[in-house]
């Protein structure tokens, strides 16, 4: 599946099917974060954070996908993400995107 954040693809043509999305929202290991508490005491990367939403991004980005192909789209265009904290300690990553089936 091709996925790109621009609104066009050159020299294609396509119709767009539907807006299409992907949403998770995940949890802080209590272990891992209180080893990031200590972490952000001395600086540098908390990596416990870092692998936690590149998983995130990972798992949403799948869901859209997945979406896409129930759909029969070939490609996804002005893909987003966004994330935000839904509680302490609860984080809420979504990937979304148009949808598009390629003419020809």
């Amino acid at each position: 599946m091709l996925i790109l954040t621009s609104e066009h693809i050159p020299g294609k043509s396509y119709e767009v099917i539907a807006m299409v999305r992907g949403l998770t929202v995940y949890s802080k290991n209590i272990g891992k974060d209180i080893m990031s508490i200590f972490k952000g005491a001395v600086g540098g990367e908390m990596k416990a954070y870092t692998e936690m939403s590149t998983e995130c991004l990972s798992v949403a980005t799948d869901r859209m996908v997945a979406e896409a192909k129930l759909l029969h789209a070939d490609a996804i265009l002005c893909a987003r993400y966004d994330s935000c904290v839904l509680l302490d300690g609860v984080i809420q990553f979504v990937a979304y995107g148009t949808a598009v089936k390629f003419l020809n």
